[in-house]
């Protein structure tokens, strides 16, 4: 509970025409839009810094020869390949990469590692990826990309699921920062079916996600559709319930809902320092 609030309400003297008024007012111009770009570069440019101390990190902690190696999906893992490339140059490892999505395949292939399946790699050793919310129990909200299918069938694989993420991520309970909804693949068929349960047992909106590059709902890797559950943050939710009531939904291929999976979180922050939690 906050205590008592103070407002101080500041009231400056107006100038004595309207000529000066008008003078005053074009004393003090709004930021061009070369100003907002140049800020807005700033600011991106130091959350990529706490992305990059993230990923270098949780390689350089984790990796070892011979390791197989779940490989998520999103800007984050780009330092994580590019960090783990250089570790197989420079050491000489023998590791192979098994992809979450195109995204992760084409970073593997384009960075020169071995390219691998859960075919061959059923089990792995390690599976590394970013997430869109932690909340202090290291539940995760991911597939704000799309990918979360086969980014939780990658990190059950694994023995150990590292996620790395900038320090913005980082919340005390799922919904507290990341509004943009709970992601839900479901078949292409039973959309609106999943919709209006969602929106009837759970309350909240569940929306179907439109694509932003080209005409109708976007397409998972999987040709499944998602649906973006906005739902209501609380502090007190038991996400393994909520889980397992969408998964019980016919239609439902899975959830971005990742609970009780996490093994370590590391943070990045824009000034380097990184935050390193481990699951007791």
């Amino acid at each position: 509970m906050y205590g008592r609030l103070v407002l101080t309400i500041c009231r400056l003297p107006l100038p004595s025409s309207s000529s000066s008024w008008s003078s005053s007012l074009r004393a003090t111009p709004a930021p061009s839009t070369a100003t907002r770009a140049f800020s807005l570069s700033e600011a991106m440019a130091s959350v990529a810094k706490g992305k990059r101390a993230a990923a270098f990190k949780a390689i350089d902690d984790h990796i070892k020869d011979g390791d197989r190696i779940g490989i998520g999906s999103g800007s984050t893992i780009v330092f994580a390949v590019e960090r783990l490339a250089e570790r197989v140059k420079n050491e000489k490892l023998s590791v192979r990469c098994v992809p979450t999505s195109f995204q992760a395949k084409e970073l593997i292939i384009s960075n020169g590692l071995v390219l691998s399946n859960l075919e061959t790699d059923h089990v792995l050793d390690i599976a590394i990826d970013g997430a869109d919310e932690v909340d202090k129990d290291l539940n995760l909200i991911k597939g704000g990309g799309g990918c979360q299918t086969q980014e939780k069938i990658v990190a059950f694989a694994a023995k150990k699921f590292i996620v790395i993420a900038d320090d913005s991520k980082k919340s005390e309970y799922l919904g507290e920062k990341w509004k943009t909804g709970l992601p839900i693949e479901v078949l292409q068929i039973a959309h609106k079916v999943v919709k209006a349960k969602i929106e009837s047992s759970l309350e909240g909106t569940a929306d179907l996600r439109i694509a932003q590059k080209k005409a109708g709902p976007v397409v998972t890797d999987n040709g499944n559709l998602i649906l973006d559950w906005k739902f209501d943050a609380a502090r007190d939710k038991d996400w393994s319930q909520v889980n397992g009531l969408l998964k019980a939904i016919p239609g439902v291929v899975e959830t971005g809902l990742f609970v009780g999976m996490t093994s370590c979180v590391y943070f990045g922050s824009p000034n380097g320092e990184i935050l390193t939690i481990n699951l007791p």
